[in-house]
Order: structure tokens, then C-alpha cells, then sequence
């Protein structure tokens, strides 16, 4: 069984014992084993000692007496004993007698605030009783503050509240000095606070006050007299009143530049320097391209183009005037002579150009047919005459 001394198990009050038990209650049909723990004068059940939310609890504010149970049983290592409240009886059952010697002695401890005489404990155990009793009487007597949301969100804070730690907030009241001379900041507690002055007498002197919250809501000043606000907006305003503005809440504005600037390197002697960046002038005009099939308003006229290449594969024709695209023209097969296959567009082709070109005309190309009508008669009369030259000469 482990013993944990001041500790906070979900925010409970300090632990002083704990362990399993088995606890039976004239409701209970049969005992249950939780994980017990002693916290202030309660006793709160868990089903585990992992677990942080508790299942049951029993305040001992109304404890009458705690007792050995001598009623029979067979098993003999049993240790039980009685809680005897002023409403009901509950019986628990300790691991052994040593434990159930001291759940006896920390439940009448917390409940009765004093150490029972009549246990079988050493006296290590009863010295740890003692103090027990004492840290009991501690805490009734100065309650710990409920934990309380945050009296003010940042948004309803005072305007001098800046969460800077203790050096900082003198450094910035000595930085800004024109501009106030009493800052809120966070204090080292939780859920506290501090004000923070700075006043110029031959030198300068700053003076901390811490601001605590109230269990009851609120805050006051830790001072020999405490003096008591509703929120934080009251703590500085007093502090301004009372001293007939001698103290100035800080209030640092916040300055946006006008023009865009940036540091820059030179690259020959590596000097660093502030340069301005220098807006556009104007501003870009948004363009949108021309789809291909939509005209194109005013054309520039079309030059004139270079001298054709002798070379079929190389020649090159003009798709329409207004587009001024050049496609080019594959030469004509010579394997097996046929005609080349057409690849302009499929629109039937004007007889003329819709625009006038100073470029000169090509040759006309004849195909193989028209060739072989003109070509074969000149060539078999060109035959007959050397024939009958040659008939000449050797008769």
C-alpha cells in the first residue's frame, strides 16, 4: 500500500492515505474492491487507482467511531473494521492487520483532528499521524482558493496588460518611458498577477505589487492592507486616482509603415543597408490571347518573303493572307512515281491570293502524264535523225 503525501489526484485536497479496500454498506448486496484514497476528511472510491474520476465518496464530517469488526468469520487473515457514521454503518476490509491499523488511525485522525491512543502502530507511524492532524488543521483553517477560469480574456484586459516576466517589464517601462509608467503583467502564481511602476527620483525606481484572485471572485492588492476590486480594470484605475495620476497606464501603439522596405547585401564590400522597394508605376494590363479562330484586327502588312528554295522539300506555302502561317510542302516521291500527297488544309484552294505578294512565281511542276505526251514524240524524232545520219555515213 502507497502513501503519497501532497498529491492532487483530479483536483482533489491533499491526499493523505491510500490503498484498496473492500467496501460493504447495508445497500450493498456484496463487498466491492476500489481503490481507496483519504483526501482532506473524504474518502473517495475509484475502480481503479489509474482511474481519475471517482465512483463514490463518504465525507467522515459525521464520523461517530472506528472499530475492529469481531464478528465471526472463517477466514481468519481477514482484517475488517467498522465506520460508524451518525446515518448508516460501513464495513471495509483492509489487505492485512497492519493496514487496517492504519486506515483506523488516518480516518479518526482527519475526522476527530487528534491521534487515537489504542492502535497497534510503531512509533514512525504514529509520528506520521501527528503530522497528518497538523497539516489537517492547516488546511481548514487557510482554504485553498477554487480554481476559477481566468478572471479576464485577453480581450477584456486593461490595455497596459502585457505578458513580459519581471526584467522585461522594467526594461520596457525604461524604453518607453514617454509613454506610461505602469504596466499589468502575469504573475508567478497561477491565476495572479502583478503591476509593475517606474518613477524617476535622481535615478530611476520601479516597485512590483502583486494582484491575487479572491475564491469568492475578484482580486486584491498583497500588501499590508490589502485593498479589494471586482476585476482588473478597477486595480488599474485605482492605481491612477489614488496617486493623482503620477502613475500612466503603458500604452504602446501599434505603427504600420507606409512604404515597403528591406535589407540588402552589396555584393562587392558586403555593407548591409536599408533599401526602399519601389512600387510599379503602373499597373500590368491584363491580356488575353486570341483563339485561333478568331480574326486578328489589324494586321500588320505581310513583308516580302525570302526568295523560294530550289529544293521541293524545302518550299514553303502560304496559308491565307490574314494568318500568315507558313506550312511546309514535302517534295514529291520519286519511288514509285506518284503523285505526293496533299497536306494543306482541307478548304478547297483559291484560283488567286486574296492579298497581293511581290514573291515570284515557281515553276510549274507538270505531272507525269502530261510529260510523257510531250517528251516521247520529240525523242523518236530525235532518234529517226541520228539514224538516218549514221545511214548516210556509212553508205
Amino acid at each position: 500500500m502507497a502513501r503519497r503525501n501532497g498529491r492532487k489526484k483530479n483536483q482533489l485536497p491533499d491526499l493523505y492515505y491510500e490503498g484498496y479496500m473492500e467496501k460493504r454498506s447495508f445497500k450493498d448486496k456484496t463487498s466491492r474492491k476500489l481503490w481507496t484514497c483519504l483526501c482532506g476528511k473524504t474518502l473517495f472510491f475509484f475502480n481503479d487507482k489509474r482511474d481519475e474520476d471517482y465512483v463514490e465518496k463518504l465525507d467522515l464530517c459525521g464520523l461517530i467511531s472506528v472499530t475492529d469488526d469481531s464478528s465471526p468469520d472463517p477466514n481468519l487473515d481477514a482484517a475488517r473494521f467498522n465506520v460508524q457514521m451518525t446515518k448508516e454503518n460501513i464495513k471495509f476490509t483492509a489487505p492485512n492487520a497492519e493496514s487496517r491499523e492504519l486506515w483506523k488511525g488516518f480516518i479518526h485522525c482527519v475526522a476527530k483532528l487528534e491521534v487515537p491512543l489504542t492502535l497497534n502502530l510503531l512509533p514512525g507511524q504514529i509520528h506520521i499521524l501527528r503530522e497528518t492532524v497538523q497539516k489537517e488543521q492547516e488546511r481548514l483553517t487557510n482554504p485553498e482558493p477554487k480554481p476559477s477560469p481566468p478572471a479576464a480574456v485577453k480581450t477584456e484586459m486593461p490595455a497596459c496588460y502585457y505578458e513580459v516576466p519581471y526584467l522585461e517589464a522594467e526594461l520596457l517601462l525604461e524604453r518607453e518611458a514617454s509613454k506610461g509608467n505602469l504596466l499589468l503583467r502575469p504573475g508567478k502564481q497561477k491565476g495572479s498577477f502583478a503591476i509593475t511602476t517606474r518613477q524617476d527620483v535622481e535615478r530611476p525606481i520601479f516597485r512590483h505589487y502583486r494582484i491575487l484572485p479572491k475564491p469568492e471572485g475578484g482580486f486584491y492588492i498583497a500588501v499590508d492592507k490589502p485593498v479589494h476590486f471586482d476585476s482588473l480594470h478597477d486595480v488599474v484605475a485605482y492605481m491612477v486616482e489614488k496617486t493623482d495620476g503620477s502613475f500612466t497606464p503603458l500604452n504602446i501603439e501599434a505603427h504600420y509603415d507606409k512604404n515597403i522596405s528591406f535589407i540588402a547585401t552589396d555584393k562587392e564590400n558586403g555593407e548591409r543597408t536599408q533599401q526602399p522597394l519601389r512600387p510599379p508605376e503602373d499597373p500590368i494590363p491584363v491580356t488575353v490571347k486570341a483563339r485561333n479562330d478568331e480574326p486578328v484586327k489589324n494586321p500588320e502588312p505581310v513583308k516580302n518573303p525570302p526568295a523560294a528554295d530550289k529544293r521541293v522539300e524545302k518550299a514553303s506555302v502560304t496559308d491565307g493572307c490574314s494568318s500568315g502561317e507558313t506550312r511546309p510542302v514535302p517534295g514529291p516521291r520519286k519511288l514509285p512515281p506518284c503523285p505526293a500527297p496533299r497536306t494543306s488544309a482541307p478548304t478547297p484552294p483559291a484560283a488567286k491570293p486574296a492579298c497581293p505578294t511581290n514573291a515570284p512565281e515557281k515553276p510549274r511542276i507538270l505531272s507525269n502524264p502530261e510529260m510523257e505526251k510531250q517528251i516521247l514524240p520529240a525523242a523518236l524524232s530525235e532518234l529517226k535523225q541520228r539514224l538516218g545520219q549514221k545511214t548516210k555515213l556509212l553508205a
